[in-house]
């Protein structure tokens, strides 16, 4: 059976009236600061860049959207499927809003968690209209059952769902709007293949260079209206762990300091260094749990190797959280490496905790 989509205004729009107060997903304009999935982006929102020619370091991802984007408007369609990938705090979710204000409509945001049910993601499909633009975060979560009615729907803009049960069960088939599907994740391993094959763009994400950051750090200072000198952002920047998302963070609790301390609240590189101090940022970027892996590995176990679970235990931290959060950076920095048996410590991260390296016997056994 063929249901036209008029024909089901009124049950689609109840539809999404639950939806939006179950808070699956609520529809705000693209560049509305409540179209945010959490009140931690709420805050930042302000701070996002509202199109391609604002965003900073990125410019070969910029120039791929923007003929994406432009030559969708020549043919009067909807953007195709896009789907980034990386770690967390890169720009993802920038992107998916920045997409629907170059095409000049509304964003609709959730997360892989939040559709458990077919019946929450037709609620939103439905609800979507000419050019729309579903942003879907972790999208790596999806309920492998929702992924199935996911597949019709990005393909062919159509619904197939079951109501009912046994016997008196019917299969419906509802016309949907074109849209454009935005997914994120930071597994996209975990992605299934029919899943990320539908997608027709597909872009990583790496981390920011320094002198992005620091361009990044100076324009939220002139966003919020505090002075910076350029030692101080470089200074910011150099401890953001190479994302976006770290360094506006530093920079808040940097300007809350700086508020207090300095009578003119202005920023300078002292005043940066002091802030991040008293957070215990490192001039590398590392925290806290860093260096306490760093020096598990060293002092507990003579530099490894070590296997990750065993770290873990040792610093009272989940195994996934060290794995997908901190390990990554720690490799990064050239501080820590993978071998067939496990962690090992470098000589970079005997010098950075200040501890001397082992001799040369020492040098052989962890392969550094």
């Amino acid at each position: 059976m063929t249901l036209d989509r008029s024909s089901n205004k009124a049950t689609q729009r109840g539809k999404r009236d639950q939806m939006n107060r179950r808070g699956k997903a609520v529809d705000w304009p693209a560049s509305s600061p409540l179209a945010s999935s959490s009140p931690e982006e709420t805050e930042e929102l302000p701070l996002r860049p509202k199109y391609l020619r604002d965003i900073i370091g990125r410019s070969a991802e910029c120039e791929a959207l923007k003929i994406l984007v432009d030559a969708a408007r020549k043919r009067s369609e909807s953007v195709d499927h896009i789907l980034f990938h990386g770690p967390p705090g890169l720009g993802k979710t920038t992107f998916a809003q920045v997409v629907a204000n170059e095409m000049g409509s509304s964003v609709r945001m959730t997360s892989g968690p939040a559709i458990t049910r077919q019946g929450d993601l037709a609620a939103i499909l439905t609800g979507l209209q000419d050019g729309d633009v579903l942003f879907i975060d972790e999208i790596h979560r999806l309920n492998r059952g929702v992924e199935e009615v996911l597949y019709p729907a990005m393909e062919d803009f159509r619904l197939d769902i079951v109501v009912g049960k046994g016997p008196s069960a019917k299969a419906l088939r509802l016309t949907l709007a074109p849209f454009t599907l935005i997914g994120a994740t930071t597994r996209v391993g975990l992605l299934s293949s029919p899943l990320r094959d539908r997608f027709g763009f597909v872009q990583r994400l790496d981390y920011f260079a320094d002198s992005a950051l620091v361009d990044i750090v100076k324009r939220v200072g002139l966003l919020m209206g505090v002075t910076i000198t350029d030692d101080a952002a470089r200074e910011i920047a150099l401890r953001s762990r190479g994302t976006a998302r770290i360094a506006q963070r530093l920079f808040k609790r940097v300007r809350d300091y700086a508020q207090v301390i300095r009578p003119n609240g202005q920023i300078d590189v002292v005043t940066a260094r002091e802030a991040l101090d008293r957070l215990g940022v490192d001039a590398m970027g590392l925290d806290e749990l860093d260096r306490r892996i760093l020096g598990t590995v060293i002092e507990k176990f003579e530099g490894g190797p070590v296997g990750l679970s065993t770290v873990a235990a040792a610093v009272s931290e989940e195994l996934d959280t060290i794995a997908e959060v901190y390990e990554p950076f720690l490799i990064q920095k050239g501080l820590l490496k993978r071998t067939p048996r496990g962690r090992v410590a470098t000589k970079a991260a005997y010098r950075h905790l200040k501890i001397d390296f082992p001799g040369t016997i020492g040098q052989e056994r962890l392969g550094v």
